[in-house]
């Protein structure tokens, strides 16, 4: 019998049901990190659970947002340089990927590492792009695994590439300005018409830092992703974790200037600021405090290795060479990789370790780690 494909109205219809019935099970309010779990993994309904295409590098395709990876297979190629440096520096030969969407980063890195590599587990709760990973990883199917969480203790290299940006928050909103500004925590409720809508309420959490200024104002703070990284902390025995994605160290991160907060939404390549509607068929994230990710490893018993922004340590792992010798048009799509206006400055790349800290060939130019 064939399969019946769930159609984008039933399917939005179905988890706008799951959440309305989650808020009302809360007793009429979800905070914001619930509620965007939910849009996003809930089994079979949630952007990243449902078989909604993701990853592409036109809208044509179908698909909503583009990473490095399927923009050119030099940003894997390049990427193994430092990844194949962190397996022998550990003395591991296991690369656990966390969120490997397409699974074009694991190809990339699989044919660039060849026998440095004995197995390579994808860490990945999404069914969906599950089997596309499996296809598109067939060549090396003899390597490759998949669990749907850490073992209690495990070594090698980790790898991380935009995962910490598609954790959940939680919204912060004050109101009345710095002065006698009170601070909420933003949830969502189901209005009387049926939607999706916002509420705030009085909460003792605060940003990290003081937020200067008499405005309003709408941040997020990062309970999930700092969690995560405790648990890498607690559970890798031996290796390193490299962590690459958009983001800012803390004071960048909490600038008065940058008062409407990071969430957005992206959809057939077109992003927005709208996570309440159209729930479950586009991506949802916010930006990442690396100076809080950096702190919570630290604390956790994790070194901080290296902190750049992408275009260094690219640049330092050797992309140009391999640049140099790409038709015109190939070299202009990896540009992107470092431009600045592109994906160069925005993007962040953290390096974790465990044992005696060492220099990693990536961040031996362009080292912001004192910024965090």
């Amino acid at each position: 019998m064939r399969a019946v494909t769930k159609r984008p109205d039933s399917l939005t219809t179905a988890l706008h049901r799951h959440i309305a019935q989650a808020i009302a099970d809360a007793g009429g309010w979800l905070g914001f990190d619930r509620f965007m779990e939910l849009a996003l993994y809930t089994p079979g309904l949630g952007y990243y659970a449902n078989d909604s295409t993701k990853f592409g590098a036109l809208p044509e395709s179908g698909s909503d947002f583009v990473t490095a990876p399927e923009l050119t297979p030099l940003f894997g190629q390049t990427l193994a340089v430092q990844v194949g440096e962190a397996l022998a520096h550990t003395a591991t030969d296991e690369v656990w990927e966390f969120g490997a969407g397409s699974g074009a980063l694991a190809l990339q890195l699989l044919d660039a590492l060849g026998e440095q590599v004995r197995r390579y587990t994808i860490v990945d709760l999404s069914g969906s792009l599950r089997a596309r990973q499996q296809a598109k990883l067939a060549a090396h199917a003899h390597k490759v695994r998949w669990v749907d969480a850490l073992p209690e203790k495990f070594s090698g290299v980790v790898v991380g590439n935009e995962v910490l940006d598609a954790m959940p928050v939680q919204l912060l909103a004050r109101h009345g300005g710095h002065a006698e500004g009170v601070w909420h925590e933003r949830g969502v409720v189901v209005a009387e018409d049926g939607r999706f809508a916002w509420a705030d309420r009085p909460t003792p959490l605060r940003p990290p830092v003081d937020i200067e200024g008499p405005h309003d104002y709408l941040t997020e703070i990062h309970a999930q992703g700092e969690g995560f990284v405790r648990m890498l902390a607690d559970r890798l025995t031996r290796g390193a974790a490299l962590l690459l994605d958009y983001g800012f160290g803390e004071d960048e991160y909490y600038h008065p200037q940058r008062h409407m907060g990071t969430v957005m939404c992206h959809q057939g390549h077109l992003a927005d600021g709208d996570p309440l509607v159209e729930v479950g068929l586009k991506d949802i994230t916010a930006h990442v405090n690396f100076t809080a990710i950096a702190l919570a490893a630290q604390e956790a018993g994790l070194n901080v290795l290296g902190y750049t922004t992408q275009a260094h340590f690219l640049i330092n792992c050797g992309l140009l060479p391999k640049m140099e010798q790409l038709a015109q048009a190939q070299r202009a799509t990896a540009a992107k990789l470092i431009m600045e206006h592109e994906m160069g400055e925005l993007f962040k790349v953290l390096a974790l370790g465990t044992g005696e800290p060492w220099e990693p060939v990536g961040f031996v130019r362009g080292d912001r780690s004192h910024r965090l």
